[in-house]
């Protein structure tokens, strides 16, 4: 086993005072991070797996051998030219509440903090978007907009504690995403510096017709190709109203086919979220209506009047036809009053192994995916808490929201174990046809899948990688792209 211990690497540190001058010729020497105590704190994401290495003192990638905070757009692209000249790799940091991995050093690199690049540029009502420099706290930028009569629709759980940019860097998605779609379908125009330091903008327009989508290309590129810099989203008018119902349905299909009614009739619910039995018992424990129909469902659909309504009484007549009927209103408060709270960190201070993996299907896999998963998880380890969630709803399909959870045991039980429950659940998924991430993006922990779910097009991607950036110093080893030289191998423990 290869342990890289937090203390050995406080020990062995050695910082380049040439290199840290040469930054802070550009972005200042308060805004250039060189002590071991300072830089720690980049040394990973949210990653459960390297919370689990940190727990026992240890490090899953490496830490940085610095971190610069640029103040703008002018400031990055000087920084990215002064790093390819050197050679000195870097990864664009946001505020690190990724959960793959994306923003681990693997050995060498250095920490582009954007969130200087903070604020809103400017708010287009006659056009409905709003320009954001990247570094924007989401909750901020979300706040501010309310503020101004707006919304941005994109409501992940991590909006407390992630940036605009990092949405649009992993590709993520919001909890209201059946209504106004994933970032990538709010996104209308950006700017970014390419790895050679050059100023790349695609105007926000309503749609063209100019070749494949260079915005595409950036949005859900993780740093690979190019750090964002700033945004021009779509904004809505902040819903007059938010009316929410909550469901019980006898079988987990029933509710499965009741949503899929919902969303291919046309409505537009910005909320939908099914649950499995374990996550629906854990609830509604104190409602007896339960205890004939056992699957939770929550809706919400939000506007103006009378169309929240009308869409509310439509989807309660369509839900009726699958056996859902109406239940009291406390799983829907518990939900709204906790949606951005993230429970994970309670179950890791307690020495559990706490995992949540999201993948696709179209309704007609999800049964068999969800079954084929449950089964195989518990066959692994009988002990083992799993639980589902559907909570992005499409006309096509939804989001599998899976946590899995091992009890405390010894880390070189704990890891095994926890791989092979990743390897399962992401193998299951392909041969059955979904796809392995949603919203979460690849980071390097789904670097094993990546091959089978993109096939040639990871050579399609290691192509645009090699031509944009042909001395891989921009995030390597991300997206399933070519790890640099020396680079850590994080399963190798």
């Amino acid at each position: 086993m290869t342990e890289r211990s937090i203390s050995a690497a406080r020990d062995q540190d050695v910082v380049a005072a040439d290199m840290v001058q040469a930054f802070a010729a550009i972005v200042g020497a308060t805004h250039v991070l060189s002590a071991f105590d300072d830089r720690l704190p980049y040394a990973r994401d949210r990653l459960p797996f390297a919370v689990f290495r940190e727990r026992a003192g240890l490090l899953a990638g490496a830490v940085p051998q610095l971190v610069v905070r640029p103040a703008d757009a002018g400031e990055v692209a000087r920084v990215v030219r002064l790093a390819k000249e050197q050679g000195i790799r870097l990864i664009p940091y946001g505020n690190g509440s990724g959960v793959l991995g994306g923003a681990i050093p693997l050995g060498g690199e250095v920490m582009l903090d954007l969130r200087r690049l903070d604020g809103i540029v400017s708010i287009n009502p006659v056009d409905a978007m709003v320009t954001v420099r990247a570094g924007m706290n989401g909750w901020a930028f979300e706040q501010a907009l309310n503020a101004a009569g707006f919304t941005t629709g994109h409501l992940p759980q991590s909006i407390e504690i992630s940036t605009v940019g990092g949405w649009a860097a992993c590709r993520g998605g919001g909890q209201a995403s059946s209504r106004y779609g994933k970032i990538e379908d709010i996104v209308t125009g950006l700017k970014a510096v390419l790895p050679d330091g050059t100023l790349l903008e695609v105007r926000p327009v309503a749609r063209r017709s100019v070749g494949p989508s260079i915005r595409d290309l950036l949005v859900g590129s993780e740093g690979a190709f190019g750090v964002i810099t700033e945004l021009t989203l779509r904004i809505w008018r902040k819903p007059e109203v938010e009316r929410g119902v909550v469901l019980a349905f006898p079988t987990l299909q029933a509710s499965f086919d009741a949503a899929r009614a919902i969303m291919q009739a046309e409505l537009r619910p910005s909320i939908v979220r099914l649950y499995d039995a374990v996550e629906s018992a854990e609830r509604t424990a104190d409602l007896a209506q339960f205890k004939a129909k056992p699957i939770l469902a929550v809706l919400a659909f939000a506007g103006a009047e009378p169309l929240v309504t009308t869409e509310r009484e439509m989807a309660l007549t369509i839900a009726a036809e699958f056996g859902g009927e109406p239940a009291p209103s406390g799983p829907y408060d518990h939900w709204i009053a906790n949606r951005y709270v993230a429970y994970s960190q309670k179950w890791h201070a307690a020495g559990y192994f706490n995992d949540t993996i999201e993948v696709t299907g179209n309704w007609s896999v999800l049964p068999e995916l969800y079954d084929s998963i449950a089964k195989a998880v518990r066959a692994i380890y009988p002990a083992v808490h799993f639980g589902a969630h559907w909570s992005h709803v499409y006309p096509e399909g939804a989001c599998q929201y899976m946590t899995i959870r091992l009890p405390p045991m010894p880390e070189a039980d704990a890891l095994p174990l926890h791989a092979k429950l990743w390897e399962t659940i992401e193998s299951l998924t392909l041969d059955l046809g979904g796809s392995i991430a949603h919203h979460h993006g690849v980071g390097l922990f789904r670097n094993p899948w990546i091959r089978r779910e993109l096939g040639s097009g990871l050579d399609l991607l290691q192509t645009i990688k090699d031509a944009l950036d042909p001395g891989n110093l921009l995030n390597p080893g991300k997206l399933g792209l070519r790890p640099a030289q020396g680079a850590v191998d994080i399963r190798n423990v």
